[in-house]
C-alpha cells in the first residue's frame, strides 16, 4: 500500500539549507566519526556527502560538521555544537509539522488506493 510521508526542507534561496537527508548525513557523521564512513551507511557516494557537508557549512552561521587530519586512520569529522543543535532543532520541527497536521494527514492517507 502506498504510503504518505512528510519532508520538511529549509531552503535559502532555491537552496536546500537543511532536510531529512542532510539530518540523517550528520546524525551518520556522529555516529561513525566518518564523511565517508556515513556515506557508504546512507549508501551515499563520498563526494555527494562532501557536497552536503559544505553546503551545510557554506550557508549557516557556523560550521555544522568540522574535519580533521592525522591519526591511525587519517582524520575524521564531528558534528559541532552548533550542528548538534541545528540538528536537534530540525528534528523537532518535523515532530511538531507532524503533529499539527495528524488528522489531515490520516485524512489524505486515506484516499490513497490500496
Amino acid at each position: 500500500m502506498a504510503q504518505l510521508k512528510l519532508r520538511l526542507r529549509l531552503m535559502v534561496d532555491q537552496e536546500i539549507a537543511f532536510g531529512p537527508g542532510k539530518a540523517d548525513l550528520l546524525e551518520a557523521i556522529q555516529a561513525t566519526g566518518s564523511i565517508s564512513q556515513a556515506a557508504k551507511k546512507m549508501n551515499m557516494s563520498y563526494r555527494r556527502a562532501w557536497q552536503l557537508v559544505e553546503t551545510m557549512n557554506q550557508l549557516y552561521a557556523s560550521a555544522l560538521v568540522e574535519t580533521y587530519k592525522g591519526g591511525e586512520s587519517g582524520g575524521g569529522a564531528i558534528v559541532t555544537a552548533f550542528g548538534f543543535d541545528i540538528l536537534k532543532q530540525f528534528r523537532y520541527m518535523e515532530q511538531k509539522a507532524l503533529a499539527a497536521i495528524e488528522a489531515d494527514f490520516q485524512q489524505l492517507s486515506g484516499y490513497l488506493k490500496p
